[in-house]
């Protein structure tokens, strides 16, 4: 197992939870938490939206107009250590958020706290992103990338992180030499996702690329990447290397990965929750994001995780569809309580997801 520090942060077990973007809102966040993640990241933040959205609250904005970039890079005293992810290309504007976030006072932030560190996203392989030069894009200028980690981490006495992409395509993979230009400008952890931006979520994660990564720095490194049991982030830690793993899709309706994975790096055991313990976990977290975003907009966005944690029971496909036709809580419920009770009863291992999904998560 690694120990990671970041500033005056510590993990022990080195296991995080990574962004997601409109996936990992607070409600995941705190259930993964008390599963097991040691630190967990914000969905990703537009630098550039969050400055503008600052300024125009500045001059006038309607007080009942919610600054959703605030929002999103709120954190609460009880979330730490927890980071925000900022993307954006120009450096004097990833400075320019990165100080905002430092100083702990912006439209939207709720805990009065900063994070414990920013994260400069250089690995979400989405067209709109990448399109604009941002996020994965940066891998094709790392004199650019290395420019924005030194402007953010002169701006600011917070840690400064990078998650990144093993590279644009096979024929520019150049995630070592891109997590040593951000160790020179200043970054505290390097988190690699064994991926180029060309394969998106395909099948098969380079492991190669993450181990040559941890070998170029001194500073910490998260391997990221086709994590679904503590086998796989075992095996992830002992043939990379890296200090610690950086869970996404994995943690999609099974928060309990961080138990499993903390049980056998530290050699105990783990029982897998039945699905009665699930739907009471689920639901709870659905409750969380309802108390949090409202009712409408809580319930649309809770249906995609209800059908996550339906995942690899027996008749699932049938519940899921009951559930995004839901239009109260109620019926969601009803649903998932049927289906735990249509099941055998036996403690189970879920199933590995299918990679393709989540292909919009950085």
């Amino acid at each position: 197992m690694g120990h990671i520090r970041i500033g005056t942060t510590e993990l022990v077990l080195g296991l995080a939870l990574a962004p997601m973007a409109g996936v990992g809102d607070r409600a995941m966040r705190q259930v993964c938490r008390r599963m097991g993640a040691e630190y967990t990241v914000s969905e990703m933040v537009s630098a550039k939206a969050l400055l503008m959205e600052q300024a125009t609250r500045k001059n006038g904005a309607p007080a009942h107009v919610r600054p959703v970039s605030g929002v999103l890079a709120s954190v609460l005293p009880e979330e730490q250590p927890m980071a925000v992810q900022l993307f954006g290309h120009e450096p004097e504007v990833m400075a320019g958020a990165a100080r905002l976030l430092a100083s702990g006072e912006y439209a939207g932030l709720e805990g009065k706290v900063p994070p414990a560190a920013i994260d400069i996203n250089m690995g979400c392989p989405v067209r709109k992103i990448t399109g604009n030069g941002e996020g994965s894009a940066l891998l094709r200028d790392p004199a650019l990338a290395e420019r924005i980690v030194r402007a953010v981490t002169g701006a600011v006495g917070l840690p400064v992180t990078v998650k990144l992409r093993a590279g644009w395509d096979q024929d520019t993979v150049n995630a070592p030499e891109l997590a040593r230009r951000c160790e020179a400008a200043g970054a505290s952890m390097i988190c690699i996702h064994g991926r180029t931006r060309a394969q998106g979520y395909a099948p098969g994660v380079d492991r190669t690329v993450i181990r040559a990564v941890k070998q170029a720095v001194s500073i910490p490194v998260m391997g990221n990447g086709d994590i679904y049991t503590a086998g796989d982030a075992l095996s992830m830690m002992a043939e990379t290397g890296c200090d610690g793993v950086m869970i996404a899709r994995g943690a999609l309706g099974n928060p309990w990965l961080f138990a499993e994975i903390r049980a056998a790096l530290l050699g105990t055991d783990f029982t897998p929750p039945t699905p009665d313990q699930r739907f009471d976990v689920a639901l709870a977290q659905v409750q969380a994001m309802i108390a949090e975003k409202g009712e409408r907009v809580g319930l649309a966005e809770a249906k995609k995780h209800l059908a996550w944690y339906c995942h690899g029971l027996d008749g699932a496909a049938a519940y899921r569809g009951r559930i995004m036709q839901a239009a109260t809580l109620e019926e969601m419920e009803q649903a998932v309580r049927e289906l735990a009770a249509s099941q055998d009863g036996r403690l189970r291992q879920l199933p590995p997801r299918d990679s393709r999904q989540g292909q919009d998560l950085p």
